[in-house]
């Protein structure tokens, strides 16, 4: 295994665990605590988190489907999950 290869495989799962804390936390919060903050609603993030889990297992962080995740799971988690704790007062 090159270091290319390794990078490549650190990326994915590091991707992979950021989805999945992204997708744990969008799974725990209440329904009308997304809407209240202005943002999409719960079904839409937690599909949108899904789809971004499949892509980096399917063709991991670096390929273009894979960013596109990546920036999705950072949009949820950098301005979304603040907000939705915010809102439930944690």
């Amino acid at each position: 295994m090159g270091v290319i290869d390794l990078i490549f495989m650190v990326t994915r799962w590091a991707a992979i665990i950021f989805g999945a804390v992204a997708l744990i936390h969008a799974v725990r919060q209440r329904s009308d605590a997304f809407p209240a903050v202005g943002r999409l609603t719960k079904p839409v993030w937690i599909g949108i988190i899904a789809v971004a889990l499949v892509l980096f297992f399917i063709m991991g962080a670096l390929s273009f489907l894979g960013i596109i995740g990546v920036v999705a799971v950072g949009i949820y988690m950098a301005d979304v999950r603040p907000k939705v704790d915010e809102i439930q007062g944690r």
